[in-house]
């Protein structure tokens, strides 16, 4: 049949004609099409194609060694929340000496209010025994902010008062540091005041605020960082370790005790 066909073609269009011996050889030379499709690859694409293949091995290499990196190049231990999700600084001598407080920022504004190790108040013999938040004209415990829109957010200043925190010898005033909203207050200082001897930096935090960013540009150049601190002080200011600061679904800061690290 494929042999009349040819012929046929050659009668109408002219073509040369094959012959029978010809035609068999064509069909029987390579019967693998695979094969076949592999004898027409140009030299310079199998040269490419074997460059492709000996790059394989490095790349693999290189993904090797970015996820089980060298032990020698980690860290004697990995960072906690505060260190991973917030940037320190702290405000000496605010408004008094030794009235040092810290700033915790989060990336979305949002900044954490404490006392600073380095505060008077912890120099007291017994430490801090109370804390009241009804302050100036509101009692801070008592604002409760709700919804996306943080309705019932009071405006503050930086030197307004948050809240007192009391000692054996008498009282200290613990202010906002910087303008914005006051969002929460630490209500377990109210009945766990002990929080502030133990963990200051951590569960004992005074407040949570949300200043605008105007005013927190303005504010940050005041601001002196972990390290300048320790200077300052000539002493570790913080041993960031087990506890760490998260945001919440409500798009807040809730303090979470976290497994040890040690």
């Amino acid at each position: 049949m494929i042999i009349v066909g040819f012929r046929f073609l050659h009668h109408i269009h002219k073509w040369p004609l094959i012959s029978d011996s010809n035609l068999v050889q064509m069909t029987t030379l390579n019967p693998d099409p695979a094969a076949n499709q592999e004898s027409q690859v140009p030299a310079v694409v199998k040269d490419n194609l074997v460059a492709i293949d000996g790059e394989g091995d490095d790349g693999e290499k290189e993904l090797h060694e970015l996820l089980l990196p060298n032990v020698n190049d980690l860290p004697l231990s990995p960072p906690s929340a505060i260190e991973f999700n917030f940037v320190t600084y702290f405000a000496p001598d605010f408004m008094k000496p030794e009235h040092d407080q810290y700033i915790y920022r989060h990336a979305n504004g949002l900044c954490v209010i404490g006392l600073a190790s380095g505060h008077v108040a912890f120099k007291d013999e017994g430490g801090i025994t109370s804390v009241d938040f009804n302050v100036g004209k509101s009692n801070r415990s008592e604002i409760k902010v709700t919804g996306k829109r943080k309705r019932n957010a009071q405006h503050f200043e930086s030197n307004t008062a948050l809240c007192k925190v009391c000692t054996n010898n008498g009282f200290y005033i613990v202010r906002c540091c910087i303008k914005g909203s006051l969002l929460e207050v630490n209500e377990r200082l109210i009945k766990q005041p002990e929080l502030l001897n133990s963990s200051a930096d951590r569960e004992g935090y005074i407040a949570i605020l949300m200043p605008k960013p105007t005013d927190w540009i303005k504010a940050k150049d005041s601001f002196i960082t972990l390290e300048e601190y320790k200077k300052l002080r000539q002493f570790v200011a913080f041993q960031f370790c087990d506890v760490g600061i998260i945001l919440s679904t409500r798009s807040r800061l809730d303090l979470l005790t976290l497994s040890k690290h040690k």
